[in-house]
C-alpha cells in the first residue's frame, strides 16, 4: 500500500522516514523546490529536522502529481490553517475515495471546523475516509526510534485496524479508537493548554502551577470536546492527556515555548518571526476562544491566553485573574 505524506516540516519528515524505513513504498511531497533540491543533496531534512539522515528509499517530490501517484493512503502533515487551500487545490489528482490521514493538530480560523470537517468539505467530490493520527509525539525523539504511543482515531473500525498495522513499528506503537473527533480535538486543544504552561514557566512559577494547569486544562479540554461530540474518556487517553502532559512540560514544544518567551515579557510577532516552524497554539487558541464563545462553553484558561495573545494583556495580570475569580467546587 503505498503512501503519500503531504507537508515536509518536521513531523512529516520523520513519519515519512519512519513508514520508509519499515518498507512502506513512501512519497514525500515537499512544496518548496529549494528544500528539495537540498533534501536530495544531502540525504537529509536541513530546514527542519537537520540531524537526522532519512532513508534512502523514501522518494521526494515537489510535483504533487508525481508525489500522489499510485498512493492509495495520504498523511496530511500541512499547518492545519492551510490545510482546506492545500486539498482543494490538490482534489483533481486525487484518486476516488481516498483515505486521507491527518496528523496536522488544529482548528481552523473562520470556519471553527475541526480538520475532518475540513477533509470532508474540500474533497466532498471524492467521497474521502478519513482517521486522525495524534498522541505524545515529539518528531526528534520519534526519529531518533525511541518508544512513542499515539491513537488512531478511525470511525470505520477494519479501516483503523489496516492503518494501525501500517504506522506500527517496534519503537511507534499505534492504539486504535472509533472516536476520531475526540483524537483530533485533544491533539488540538493541548496546544493552547501548552502556551499557557509556558507562560506560567516564563513568569518563574513552579511545579504546583504547572501541575494545576495541566489538570484543569484536561477540564478545559474534555468541556469543550462533549459539547462538540465527541467522548469525554477520549480527553483521557494518548491524544488528550498523554498529549497535554508531553507539550506542558517538553522543552522540544513549540507551544510551551512561544508561552515562555511571552512570559519572559517578549511580544508575539518578535516570538513568530524568529522561526520556521509553525506552533499551532497561537491560531488555534483564537479558533477555540471563538468555539468557546458560540457553544457557550467556560474555557477561563483558554480565554486568558487568548487575552495575552491577541489583546496584549499582561502575563501575570491573567494569572492574578485567574486565581481571583468566584470560588466553586471542582
Amino acid at each position: 500500500m503505498k503512501i503519500a505524506v503531504i507537508g515536509a516540516g518536521s513531523w512529516g519528515t520523520t513519519l515519512a522516514d519512519l513508514l520508509a524505513r519499515k518498507g512502506v513504498p513512501t512519497t514525500l511531497w515537499v512544496r518548496e523546490p529549494e528544500l528539495l533540491a537540498e533534501m536530495k543533496e544531502k540525504g537529509r531534512n536541513t530546514w527542519f529536522l537537520p540531524e537526522h539522515a532519512l532513508s534512502p528509499e523514501l522518494q521526494l517530490h515537489s510535483n504533487p502529481a508525481r508525489a500522489f501517484a499510485g498512493a492509495k493512503v495520504f498523511l496530511l502533515v500541512v499547518p492545519s490553517q492551510f490545510m482546506r487551500a492545500s486539498l482543494e487545490s490538490f482534489r483533481d489528482i486525487l484518486p476516488k475515495k481516498p483515505i486521507m490521514v491527518c496528523a496536522s493538530k488544529g482548528i481552523e480560523n473562520g470556519t471553527l471546523a475541526p480538520m475532518s470537517q475540513v477533509v470532508a468539505e474540500a474533497l466532498e467530490a471524492i467521497s474521502p475516509r478519513y482517521a486522525a493520527l495524534s498522541g505524545p509525539s515529539f518528531a526528534k525523539e520519534v526519529s531518533l526510534g525511541l518508544p512513542t504511543t499515539v491513537s488512531l482515531g478511525c470511525a470505520d473500525k477494519k479501516l483503523g485496524r489496516e492503518l494501525q498495522a501500517l504506522f506500527s513499528t517496534d519503537s511507534f506503537r499505534v492504539y486504535t479508537n472509533d472516536d476520531f473527533l475526540g483524537v483530533e480535538l485533544g491533539g488540538a486543544l493541548k496546544n493552547v493548554m501548552a502556551i499557557g504552561a509556558g507562560i506560567a514557566d516564563g513568569l518563574g512559577f513552579g511545579h504546583d502551577a504547572r501541575a494545576a494547569l495541566i489538570t484543569r486544562g484536561l477540564a478545559e479540554m474534555s468541556r469543550l470536546g462533549k459539547v462538540m461530540g465527541a467522548k469525554p474518556k477520549t480527553f483521557m487517553g494518548l491524544s488528550g492527556m498523554g498529549d497535554l502532559v508531553l507539550t506542558c512540560t517538553g522543552d522540544l514544544s513549540r507551544n510551551r515555548t512561544v508561552g515562555m518567551k511571552l512570559g519572559k515579557g517578549q511580544k508575539l510577532a518578535d516570538i513568530l518571526a524568529e522561526t520556521k516552524t509553525v506552533a499551532e497554539g497561537v491560531r488555534t487558541t483564537q479558533s477555540v476562544h471563538h468555539l468557546a464563545r458560540k457553544l457557550g462553553v467556560e474555557l477561563p484558561l483558554t480565554e486568558q491566553v487568548y487575552r495575552i495573545l491577541y489583546e496584549d494583556k499582561d502575563p501575570a495580570q491573567a494569572v492574578r485573574d485567574l486565581m481571583t475569580r468566584e470560588l466553586k467546587s471542582e
